[in-house]
């Protein structure tokens, strides 16, 4: 069975959103002849610029059913999210596709053309503030790698797209397949830590910016109490404008910020230590293992044990 592929570029695309994924696909065309039938498309067909200024050349948009419609991110996003005829026909070729995915920023493009209403996705962690804004309608989980809604795939920035089509093509052809694409693409199958982007989005407010000495401080002292009065007093704020002042910096509550500094430490000691899971939970500041065991799989879908056993295989 040969799945028709379509991978929609426009002018100032990030070339890796795009090459990535495709290169992944045409890989396991190799272990599996005639699986995929790879096309990439533009409004204006013809070579279109990436944001690098290296071309690909693009097929005309047309009506022809796809199995799987992939849209790509950039610094030319917003022109095209905002180009009506093509959010049109992204919006259609969704109708008629099995599924639709968006590698990194191209989740604009998915969100104008109404696709991602009331559904969860992701996008890289430098626009979730922003993202979050334009669409609220939208479950934005900004720590995500990739998330999957339904048929409606989204991934976080850039090397994430090969994440992305790794588990289209588990879905399509099996984990072995998968599994052999990773190893010729010099990637992991499965990142460690599971699928999270979340130290990115941390190091985001702990790089020089406005909370970046209290986020330090918070990794010290995980263990302990972390509600918002005590942050708030922390940075000499109330914690009305404590809470709002944090969110639109870091795009999350003070509280998911605790989770994800938390989860951050666990994974890291689960997966590099033979420490006991109890003993890392009281580390972390997660109390119980029931409470860190909950949190593991909300955030990266597996139980720490599964972790630490992928870590080490």
């Amino acid at each position: 069975m040969t799945r028709k592929l379509g991978v929609l570029i426009f002018p100032g695309f990030q070339i890796l959103d795009a090459a990535g994924p495709i290169a992944a696909f045409e890989i396991a065309a190799r272990y599996v002849p005639g699986t995929y039938d790879l096309r990439v498309m533009a409004l204006e067909p013809g070579p279109v610029a990436s944001s690098s200024h290296a071309l690909m050349v693009a097929e005309p948009l047309d009506d022809e059913p796809l199995d799987t419609l992939m849209v790509a991110g950039g610094d030319g996003t917003r022109p095209a999210a905002l180009c009506k005829q093509t959010t049109s026909w992204v919006a259609q070729a969704s109708a008629r596709a099995r599924r639709t995915a968006s590698v990194c920023s191209g989740a604009y493009i998915l969100a104008e053309a109404g696709l991602l209403d009331g559904r969860r996705a992701t996008t890289h962690w430098q626009r979730c503030p922003d993202f979050a804004k334009r669409y609220p309608k939208v479950k934005l989980e900004p720590d995500r790698i990739f998330v999957r809604d339904g048929e409606v795939w989204s991934s976080a920035g850039i090397t994430a797209g090969i994440d992305l089509a790794l588990a289209l093509i588990a879905e399509d052809l099996g984990e072995e397949i998968a599994r052999a694409v990773a190893q010729q693409l010099v990637v992991y199958h499965r990142r460690p830590g599971g699928q999270s982007q979340f130290s990115a989005l941390l190091e985001m407010g702990g790089q020089g910016g406005r909370f970046a000495a209290l986020l330090d401080w918070m990794r010290e002292h995980l263990a302990e109490p972390l509600g918002v009065e005590r942050l708030a007093d922390r940075a000499a704020m109330s914690p009305r404008h404590f809470a709002r002042a944090f969110a639109a910096e870091t795009g999350m509550t003070p509280a998911k910020a605790v989770e994800r500094l938390r989860l951050e430490t666990a994974r890291e000691r689960v997966e590099n230590s033979a420490e006991p899971i109890d003993r890392v939970a009281a580390a972390a500041g997660f109390r119980d293992p029931e409470r860190m065991r909950r949190a593991f799989l909300r955030a990266f879908g597996q139980p720490p044990q599964a972790l630490r056993r992928a870590a080490r295989a």
